[in-house]
């Protein structure tokens, strides 16, 4: 494919108050990145665990990767025939070297598709994490699921909305946030190696979240989705348009 450039123009001042948030950046590529290769496995009539482990040449990525399918009990798996019923269910599965230095991370996400009401369930993530040696346990544990009930929120419903004055998303009423009941039971197999060095976990889960939530998704309706959040007219619009 050709090349291409592309350029950043940073301003000093904007019209809106900028404040950092879990990830800024990596998520948006791990989404491209992951996406694209779950559909290139599709197009190759391959399962996506088969085809991520086929191209790398990283044994603790590789190592990574079957342990994942161990915790989740991952079945080799392509395109599915389509499912009856309103309700369907679907897993996808996503993959990270943080920053391509630090910290492996594979995810598969569970989730159910209500194709009346367009809502997405994240019932179950599985998560595997490589980040060395590893000095509190439980801290890590808490940092991983943090990640994963954050970014499961963002993916799904949050999104800032604005006119052309001022931000109008201001309240939990018009920023809604993800509450207990569409909580995700959270998986986690820690992966410790005390002759590392220990790397960091306050971002590396969260940014595959949202393309193992798409990748499941087409799982379970045959349709890729591109634009989070995933909001139900989203979906709707998404699955009418097949």
């Amino acid at each position: 494919m050709p090349n291409i450039r592309a350029t950043a123009h940073w301003l000093a001042e904007t019209p809106f108050r900028p404040s950092w948030i879990r990830t800024p950046g990596r998520m948006q590529n791990t989404f491209g990145n992951e996406c694209f290769c779950d559909e290139l496995a599709t197009a190759a009539g391959v399962d996506p665990v088969e085809f991520r482990v086929r191209n790398l040449k990283d044994p603790r990525g590789v190592e990574l990767l079957e342990r994942l399918v161990k915790l989740a009990d991952w079945r080799p798996r392509v395109q599915r025939a389509a499912q009856s019923g309103d309700v369907v269910t679907g897993r996808g599965m996503a993959y990270i070297k943080y920053e391509l230095v630090r910290t492996y991370v594979g995810a598969v996400a569970d989730v159910e598709v209500d194709k009346r009401t367009g809502k997405v369930t994240v019932k179950k993530f599985y998560v595997a994490h490589d980040c060395g040696q590893i000095i509190n346990p439980d801290g890590l544990r808490n940092q991983i699921e943090g990640n994963v009930v954050q970014t499961v929120s963002r993916t799904l419903i949050e999104e800032l909305k604005f006119n052309r004055s001022t931000v109008t998303s201001r309240d939990w009423e018009t920023y809604p946030i993800l509450r207990f009941p569409d909580v995700p039971d959270v998986a986690i197999d820690l992966i410790d190696r005390p002759d590392q060095r220990p790397w960091g976990a306050g971002e590396p889960t969260a940014a595959i979240v949202p393309s193992a939530i798409a990748n499941a998704m087409f799982d379970a309706t045959g349709v890729r989705f591109r634009s989070v959040p995933f909001t139900p007219d989203k979906v709707l619009a998404g699955l009418r348009a097949v």
